[in-house]
């Protein structure tokens, strides 16, 4: 089997390595891809958010399948075209991504499904933002509608600032205002084909910028599985109170929904609460996830994308810890500086149990070096026996990574980990 990856992050750059290790898949592409993933497998140039661009490479390299990473291309519809030209595609149509695209569209199938969520207003205007958070009282949950790259929602005890979010969301659209959800958060990847769902080991994201938590939500700085902490049988739960009846109310609707269904979760004290759906998987949680999925990736994802899900077998898992610290530019979240130097990616990923995922790099001008390309630049991966052997790996390996003003977090799962 072929396949091509849709994608330039390092959510993808796990999938293509994952991929290249199923001995059932021939070749790997992606595209566009970045500096590492052109490391490992051939890139190939592509406006990823271009229909008909992705479906005519597909079509071109002769790829079984395509598998597309982001978030933009499947909402602007990319699935439909791949699929339009008889190639399968893991991934959702334009209109089942509005799960993601549409936080108000989420939760109209949310209710229709019966699915325990935060409750919520809609607000077009701030009046009506106010009144909203007058009504749910601190702290604030204020969303962007839209598409946001995982940094479109504020959560804070200060009003003005909730206020000055909505603001800036409503110059494009509508904002969303719910009730704070109390307790851990989990990340929970339910792959499905449109009919059956199964899900992915449960992980735990860190978006906040510093040690802590503390500073500006960001796109995630880290990630881990297993959860120690976490209930017995969540992953059932979340099967079977959550996914399913919302993929059940898609098909209902004509809008099917195939690919991974990724639900972001609180566990609060009246039980799981959904804080948000996504369409595809997480980054950084997903380069913890694969990490430790022992099946063959290649066939799950084909069967998702080819209604056979249901004929597989149950999936193995190792029995590793996994762990990822995400390198960042300096300046990341607000203003990223870029084109900084990086050294010591090679001492990195040849410590034993380290793999280091490239998200915001490329290939310097002469090429000589690689340089930083975007805010979160690197994932590091440690696997060990537990949580403590993985976050040694880890912070062993990005240890050696120089970055003029790069920065990571210390503490990604070191709470569950001294538990």
């Amino acid at each position: 089997m072929d396949v091509l990856v849709i994608g330039s992050g390092a959510r993808e750059h796990a999938l293509v390595r994952a991929l290249l290790h199923d001995p059932g898949v021939d070749r790997v592409v992606a595209a566009p891809g970045n500096a590492g993933i052109a490391l490992d497998v051939s890139v190939e140039p592509v406006d990823a958010t271009d229909p008909g661009a992705v479906a005519a490479l597909a079509q071109r390299l002769g790829a079984d399948l395509v598998v597309v990473g982001p978030e933009a291309p499947l909402v602007a519809g990319v699935a439909d075209a791949v699929r339009a030209a008889g190639i399968a595609v893991f991934g959702p149509s334009g209109q089942a991504a509005r799960l993601e695209g549409s936080k108000a569209f989420a939760k109209e199938v949310m209710a229709a499904a019966g699915v325990p969520t935060a409750m919520a207003h809609l607000c077009t205007t701030e009046d009506e933002v106010a009144a909203a958070l007058d009504a749910f009282g601190a702290p604030h949950v204020v969303k962007d509608d839209g598409l946001a790259a995982g940094k479109g929602v504020v959560v804070t005890s200060d009003r003005e600032a909730a206020l000055a979010h909505a603001r800036t969301c409503l110059e494009h659209g509508p904002v969303v205002v719910e009730e704070f959800l109390d307790g851990p958060e989990v990340s929970v990847f339910c792959l499905t084909d449109g009919t059956s769902v199964v899900a992915l080991a449960p992980a735990q994201d860190f978006k906040r910028a510093l040690d802590g938590d503390e500073g500006p939500n960001t796109g995630g700085m880290g990630a881990y599985s297993p959860l120690p902490w976490a209930p017995e049988g969540l992953a059932d739960e979340v099967v079977e109170r959550i996914a399913q009846p919302v993929v059940d109310e898609m098909a209902r609707r004509g809008t099917p929904f195939s690919g991974v269904l990724y639900c972001g979760l609180a566990l609060t004290s009246r039980g799981t609460r959904v804080i948000e759906f996504n369409a595809r998987f997480g980054d950084p949680e997903t380069q913890v996830v694969l990490a430790r999925l022992a099946t063959p990736l290649g066939a799950v994802l084909n069967a998702c994308a080819t209604g056979t899900l249901a004929e597989q077998p149950a999936l193995r898992w190792r029995e590793d810890a996994a762990v990822t610290v995400v390198l960042a530019s300096p300046g990341y979240p607000e203003a990223p500086v870029t084109g900084g130097v990086l050294r010591g990616l090679a001492q990195a990923d040849a410590i034993g149990g380290a793999d280091v995922l490239h998200a915001g790099t490329a290939t310097a001008p002469d090429g000589a070096a690689i340089v930083s390309a975007g805010g979160r630049v690197l994932s590091v991966v440690g696997v060990g026996p537990d949580l403590s052997a993985a976050r040694a790996v880890a912070y062993e390996a990005v240890e050696l990574i120089d970055l003029d003003g790069g920065r990571f977090r210390r503490d990604i799962a070191l709470t569950a980990a001294q538990a």
